[in-house]
C-alpha cells in the first residue's frame, strides 16, 4: 500500500533517520547515509540526496565535489516511518564511494556463526 504523505519520523533517532541508497538499474545497495529533517526537504526539493553529516554538523550533497550525485528515482519509507529508501541514477563516473569504488559495501565479513546455525537445523 503506498501512501505519499507519509510523516517521517525524525524523533526516535534523536532528529535523524537512516537514508538507505540503492541503485535503480541493477538493485545494488551503494550506501547509507542519514538525513535530519533539514536534508530531506533539500532532497525533496533539489531531487538529488543530501545528507545531514554527522561528523561535519552540517548538510551534505553527496557528489556535490566528486559529481557522483545521486539523482533520485523513486523514495519510500519502512513500515515505522524511520528510515527512508532512495532508488537513484548515480551521475558522473558513477563510483559512489569515497574509496572510488560503485558501492560503500565492499568488505565481506565472516559469518561462520550463522553458517554454524544453518547447518545445525538441517541436520
Amino acid at each position: 500500500m503506498s501512501n505519499e504523505n507519509a510523516t517521517i519520523d525524525f524523533e526516535k533517532m534523536d532528529g535523524l533517520v537512516p537514508g538507505i541508497v540503492q541503485d535503480a538499474r541493477t538493485g545494488e545497495v551503494l550506501m547509507l547515509g542519514f538525513l535530519n529533517p533539514v536534508s530531506y526537504a533539500k532532497t525533496l526539493e533539489s531531487g538529488f540526496v543530501t545528507f545531514w553529516s554527522r561528523t561535519r554538523q552540517k548538510l551534505w550533497m553527496k557528489g556535490e565535489t566528486s559529481g557522483n550525485r545521486l539523482r533520485v528515482v523513486s523514495a519510500a519509507t519502512d513500515c515505522d516511518n524511520d528510515t527512508l529508501l532512495f532508488r537513484v541514477v548515480v551521475e558522473g563516473d558513477g563510483l559512489v564511494c569515497h574509496e572510488g569504488t560503485v558501492s560503500c559495501f565492499t568488505k565481506a565479513l565472516a559469518m561462520d556463526a550463522a553458517n554454524t546455525k544453518t547447518e545445525e537445523t538441517r541436520g
